[in-house]
């Protein structure tokens, strides 16, 4: 018995021997609730939440409202009002930032009327040329990372404008810029709040956990019904969305300020106040503005998803392009959107890394010689821009910018890619497909649906007994068990057995590729900007090439599910093998080990726990890609998210779809964390 215990490859071999003995032993037919739980009262759930969500729309709080326009009184509630204000502020900030960029009339209405317009040519807002925002952006990398931030700032400004998708390249960047603001100000000041209160902190840290499990659709639904559709209603599920990791990033930054910086403010006599945002919060720079970079990717990523419920940019049109199985064009799409989240990652990275120097005493125009250059070209090209439209009032002016139809295109070229890819490869294609369908992924997938819910249970208890004990065997149970009490448990199984596969190969390629690129200085430094590159594109974009091979089936989501996916895996490796200590790996070296052996014995042991984290993270990238792939046809819980949104009441069915989709990552997380937390205390390197 002891050693029994003492072994834990033992007590799982038992776990697994009297799992599959319950998956052979419960008939499916005769199992009742060992098989699948029957209707109970929690099927309810959704009704419940809708029920809730209604009241709290339509009944809760009712308050008597006056419109103006039609001198009447009329009786609302305050959450509609509240929706509806926000609303408007929301979208008239959109709106201003859109016009500032691209030029229109909606917010000088705002102020005046449509006559006022119609009686007056001028009462527009001009747009900025697009050469003024090229040179801008050249100017804001040079400043912040030097030459090459400046030429990949530039000349992607320069590709978006001269291929025609400057004005839905400009409306995704309105939709940013004002989502990234209020969701860096609500994810500080909430991380501030928690930081100096340890009960507000115990609240938030488990509402933090489900808010970045749960898929991206999952935010649509709920906002949908209290924003309705628009750029509004995007921007207030992307500011939901992106709001959490500022929140875990400020207080990361705030508790790693050392006491002696903490101390030496006290000791100046700094009150709480003073203390918070004279000392805490500049000494925390760096976290926080890495949160702001985090922030902006969120953000961008849920801008294509929004486009889903009317967000405008080049997430509605690349989903239009793919709708219409326009490869080419949605290809162009994705690039820009692409260069569009590179160019926002690096410059924020920059920023982030940018040395302030407090102590310099610059003349004005040194000190601001960067804003000088770049207001000096916006008048000139204002200039030049707005007397070309004056002498040539008919024609286009590609200065502010350049039509869609009028700009460079590949998308022919693509087209043709295509073409000639599906006729000269669709017999391999197919056979391949065929192959991977018939006689791996449909067994897997039975193998997955004849587990019973009794068998799955035991596995999961005894699976975080195992690893963490009681505590562990208690959570993740009751996470699972929420799956078991919806209807929805064959679709958790669908959803499980996609993740698997997805995260076993990916945990293989990247482990491999992170262990083969370690072993060079050269080759580390070439995969880690693979990494962080593939890292900012949004996760939509990895749906296009596998449509244009695969077609719609199960094997394209996968496929681009393992290619997300293997990211974390390969960048985790590297960084964790390349943080073992050089000491230790010397001493393997001079005890006679060859390379090897030291690395099966000494530094994969010892990068085991970050290696767990990488692939913690594979999970939850596989777990989302797999929800996103429901847009190109599955049948897990993805696609009953998706239905929802369009459905008159699946607003709470989608939320607890939404949970049982968090709570598989969180019962993957918890014991991942688990486990990497015990290896570490092993290790000395806790």
């Amino acid at each position: 018995m002891h050693y029994f215990t003492e072994h834990k490859w033992i007590q799982f071999a038992a776990l697994f021997a009297v799992f599959f003995v319950l998956v052979m032993a419960i008939d499916p037919a005769t199992g009742g609730n060992f098989w699948r739980l029957q209707e109970t009262s929690f099927w309810l759930l959704p009704d419940v939440v809708n029920d809730g969500l209604k009241f709290l729309i339509d009944d809760w709080w009712v308050v008597e409202t006056y419109d103006a326009e039609l001198d009447l009184t009329e009786e609302s509630t305050m959450m509609k009002e509240f929706t509806r204000g926000l609303s408007g502020v929301l979208l008239f900030s959109i709106n201003l930032i859109r016009e500032l960029l691209l030029g229109g009339v909606k917010t000088v209405v705002a102020f005046t009327s449509w006559d006022f317009i119609s009686e007056h040519e001028w009462a527009r807002i001009p747009a900025l040329p697009w050469p003024a925002v090229a040179a801008g952006t050249f100017l804001l990398g040079h400043y912040l990372g030097g030459r090459n931030l400046a030429i990949l700032a530039g000349t992607s400004t320069i590709y978006i404008a001269v291929f025609g998708q400057w004005t839905p390249a400009m409306q995704t960047l309105s939709f940013v810029l004002v989502t990234v603001p209020l969701s860096v100000f609500l994810g500080l000041t909430l991380g501030v709040i928690a930081f100096k209160n340890k009960t507000f902190e115990s609240i938030l840290a488990p509402l933090l956990n489900v808010a970045q499990s749960m898929p991206h659709f999952s935010y649509l639904i709920p906002v949908v019904v209290f924003f309705g559709i628009g750029d509004h209603a995007g921007a207030v599920s992307t500011i939901i969305f992106a709001t959490p990791p500022m929140i875990r990033l400020t207080i990361l930054g705030l508790k790693k300020v050392s006491p002696e910086v903490l101390e030496a403010g006290m000791m100046s006599g700094c009150n709480p106040r003073q203390l918070m945002f004279r000392v805490l919060i500049p000494t925390a720079r760096h976290d926080i503005l890495i949160g702001v970079n985090q922030v902006i990717m969120q953000c961008l990523a849920m801008a294509v998803i929004a486009s889903f419920i009317g967000a405008k940019g080049l997430g509605y049109d690349l989903l239009v392009s793919l709708n219409m199985l326009k490869i080419g064009q949605a290809l162009e799409l994705g690039v820009s959107i692409v260069l569009i989240a590179v160019v926002l990652d690096k410059l924020s990275l920059a920023w982030a890394n940018k040395q302030v120097d407090y102590f310099a005493n610059l003349p004005f125009h040194l000190r601001n010689k960067y804003s000088l250059t770049f207001l000096g070209i916006l008048i000139f090209t204002s200039v030049i821009a707005y007397v070309a439209s004056m002498f040539f009032p008919d024609k286009a002016n590609y200065l502010y910018f350049i039509h869609e139809s009028q700009g460079l295109t590949t998308e022919k070229f693509w087209d043709f890619i295509v073409d000639w890819i599906i006729t000269n490869t669709y017999h391999s294609v197919q056979s391949f497909n065929f192959f991977m369908t018939t006689s791996i992924l449909m067994p897997m997938k039975e193998a997955y649906l004849s587990m019973p819910v009794a068998a799955t249970l035991l596995l999961v208890a005894g699976t975080g007994y195992i690893v963490g004990g009681l505590r562990s065997a208690l959570v993740v149970t009751a996470f699972i068990a929420f799956i078991a009490l919806t209807p929805w448990w064959d679709r958790a199984l669908i959803t499980a057995y996609m993740t698997t596969f997805a995260v076993i190969i990916s945990v293989i390629i990247g482990c491999s590729v992170g262990i083969l690129c370690s072993r060079s200085p050269r080759a580390t430094k070439v995969i880690l900007l693979v990494c962080d590159t593939l890292q900012t594109f949004p996760s939509f974009v990895y749906l296009i090439p596998v449509i244009m091979l695969f077609g719609v089936s199960d094997l394209s989501v996968l496929i681009a599910v393992i290619v997300y996916a293997t990211i974390p895996a390969t960048r985790y490796t590297v960084e964790g093998l390349s943080k073992v200590p050089q000491t230790l790996q010397d001493a393997g070296s001079m005890s006679g080990v060859n390379r090897t052996q030291r690395l099966l014995k000494i530094e994969l042991p010892l990068a085991f726990p970050h290696i767990m984290l990488g692939i913690n993270q594979t999970v939850i990238f596989s777990l989302f890609m797999v929800i996103i792939g429901a847009f190109i046809g599955t049948d897990d819980l993805g696609q009953l998210i998706m239905l929802s949104l369009s459905e008159a009441n699946g607003m709470g069915q989608g939320i607890v779809l939404g949970l049982c989709v968090a709570f598989i990552g969180l019962a993957v997380d918890h014991l991942i964390h688990t486990w990497a937390e015990q290896r570490k205390k092993v290790l000395g390197v806790a």
